[in-house]
C-alpha cells in the first residue's frame, strides 16, 4: 500500500507542474507564433511579429476574439471602456471567425476601433497552439519594448487589465 501511496503523490506533482507549465507567464512569443500569419482587412498576409513590430514603443493590447463568442460581444464595451480611459494604446483585434465575411461584419457592427487580423485556421490551428489559445475573448498585454507583461486575461480580468495598462503609462 506505501509503494501505491507513494507512486499517487507523485503523478499528482506531475500533474501538478504540467498544469503550472502550462499557464505560466510568458515574456515573449514563440518563434512558430510570430511566423505564422494572419488575414489583414485588405485581405493580404502578414507575419504576427511584422503586426508587433508595427506597435514597437508603444503598449499594444491584444485582443482574440470571434464574432460568434457571446462573452466577447458581452465584453466589447469593456474594451471600448478601456479604449477611452487609454487612448495612447494601441489595440490589435485577432478573430477566429471561420469566415472573412463574418469578420468584417462583426467589426462593423461592434464598431472595434484599432487594426485587425483574422487567423487563418481559427480557434484549433498553428496561431492558436502557439499563443496557448484555451479560452476567448483573450487579452494580451505587451509593453513599448515588446516585451509580454500580461500574457493570458480573459473577460472578467478587466480590473487587472486596467491596472496593469495604468502601470505601464507611469513607465
Amino acid at each position: 500500500m506505501k509503494k501505491f501511496e507513494k507512486t499517487i503523490i507523485i503523478l499528482l506533482a506531475l500533474v501538478v507542474v504540467s498544469c503550472a507549465k502550462s499557464t505560466a507567464q510568458k515574456t515573449e512569443f514563440s518563434k512558430e507564433a510570430l511566423s505564422e500569419t494572419l488575414l489583414s482587412v485588405n485581405d493580404e498576409q502578414i507575419a504576427f511579429g511584422e503586426i508587433l513590430s508595427q506597435n514597437k514603443g508603444k503598449i499594444t493590447v491584444i485582443e482574440v476574439w470571434a464574432s460568434w463568442c457571446g462573452d466577447c460581444v458581452k465584453a466589447m464595451p469593456k474594451i471600448k471602456e478601456l479604449q477611452a480611459a487609454h487612448p495612447q494604446t494601441a489595440y490589435v483585434f485577432i478573430s477566429m471567425d471561420k469566415t472573412a465575411d463574418k469578420w468584417k461584419a462583426g467589426i462593423e457592427k461592434h464598431q472595434l476601433k484599432g487594426t485587425h487580423f483574422m487567423a487563418n485556421d481559427q480557434m484549433s490551428g498553428v496561431f492558436a497552439k502557439a499563443i496557448d489559445l484555451d479560452w476567448i475573448p483573450r487579452y494580451i498585454i505587451i509593453d513599448k519594448t515588446g516585451k509580454i507583461v500580461l500574457y493570458r486575461a480573459i473577460e472578467t480580468d478587466f480590473e487587472k487589465i486596467n491596472t496593469t495598462l495604468s502601470q505601464l503609462e507611469k513607465q
